[in-house]
């Protein structure tokens, strides 16, 4: 074993190291977050604005971009949850030795960041299952074929997917309980990441709460439009 290896898995295995890889998979997914919401948006836009978007997506890099975005997401988010358990289960076993009010909140609430973390993950398998690998449903049929203007040949109708995914109650619902939970675990996480780069003080403790809230709220909001829209308003059903 060289050096550089043994450096590697000694940054994996303290827990500073965890602490940071968590912060670093945590900034991504708040990155990644408003650029999906934004794609998933173009649905008020028009059929024709979310089909370009989506066959643009799926072109780029002859479809190898957006395989790669997948696998990637999926990654950080197995990363991240990962490591929060393993942090969880060392201040466990800290605050079992050492017990204290003010460790014992931290730890519970770790806990409550895992079981979170686990449902986020469980939510993004499944809507990889449903809208991209597509199992359990038609989507892939001649139904979910359509033209689209300076396009020649048929392209995949993703505006009609999103309709017919969303419009089935049992779905929206999940979808709906799955970010609420996520938004949750963002508004916690969003402030622990300025606290584990060292960048949360007295001073700037409560803009960065309140900052996280503002992220959360908006992300929530956002992606929860699109399912009321759909389930409670008939958008795009008639």
């Amino acid at each position: 074993m060289n050096a550089l290896t043994r450096a590697v898995l000694s940054f994996w295995d303290s827990s500073i190291g965890k602490k940071i890889l968590v912060a670093g998979t945590g900034i991504a997914l708040l990155l990644f977050l408003p650029g999906h919401l934004i794609g998933n948006l173009l649905l008020f836009a028009g059929k024709d604005a979310i089909n370009e978007y989506a066959l643009w997506l799926h072109n780029a890099g002859h479809g190898g971009v957006v395989w790669i975005a997948r696998i990637g997401l999926l990654s950080v988010l197995v990363v991240h949850v990962l490591l929060t358990i393993q942090l969880t289960v060392r201040n466990r076993a800290v605050s079992q030795k050492y017990s204290h009010p003010a460790t014992n909140r931290a730890s519970r609430s770790s806990r409550m960041m895992i079981w979170s973390g686990l449902t986020v993950l469980a939510f993004i398998i499944y809507h990889i299952s449903h809208f991209t690998v597509r199992i359990g449903n038609d989507y892939n049929g001649t139904a979910y074929l359509t033209s689209l203007p300076g396009h020649e040949g048929n392209v995949h109708n993703v505006h009609k997917m999103m309709i017919d995914g969303f419009s089935h109650t049992g779905n929206s619902v999940f979808y709906m309980i799955a970010i609420t939970i996520l938004c949750s675990h963002l508004s916690h996480g969003f402030a622990s990441v300025f606290q584990t780069l060292g960048l949360r003080s007295r001073k700037s403790e409560l803009l960065i709460t309140r900052a996280g809230w503002a992220y959360s709220l908006l992300i929530w909001v956002g992606f929860l439009s699109i399912p009321v829209a759909i389930l409670f308003f008939g958008y795009g059903r008639t």
